[in-house]
């Protein structure tokens, strides 16, 4: 497992932009599969986005177009570009690494069992 420590959160308007930042600490030979979810009051967990080994993405529908994740080999970190927020984006968005080789990376975006390692969360407040 690593330590992962997300940054980037904060209240901003409609239609504004947010990058999350998530650094990796420990072991990140391992972490490669890596992923953002977010979680609302009230609401269960959801897949935003993941990324894979080799740099494949893919995305939940509610983001497409809107969000892109991308990692930083060089310096142990996963990013989410978050553009064109809406209300509904307000979440606390939370990092997730180690995700489960075998699976699909569509398959892990609605699995947040299948990551060993989170992180605390960042929060982010969309408001009208």
């Amino acid at each position: 497992q690593v330590r992962l420590v997300e940054s980037g959160g904060d209240s901003v308007q409609v239609g504004g932009s947010l990058r999350l930042s998530c650094e990796v600490f420990g072991d990140s030979h391992s972490s490669w599969y890596m992923a953002w979810f977010r979680q609302a009051p009230g609401k269960q967990r959801e897949g935003v986005a993941v990324i894979d080994d080799d740099g494949m993405t893919t995305y939940a529908d509610s983001v497409k177009d809107r969000f892109t994740i991308s990692k930083a080999y060089a310096k142990d970190a996963l990013y989410l570009q978050m553009n064109s927020l809406k209300p509904e984006d307000t979440a606390m968005y939370y990092c997730a690494a180690d995700g489960d080789r075998g699976l699909r990376i569509s398959r892990l975006l609605r699995m947040p069992t299948a990551f060993t390692s989170w992180g605390q969360g960042t929060q982010v407040t969309v408001s009208s």
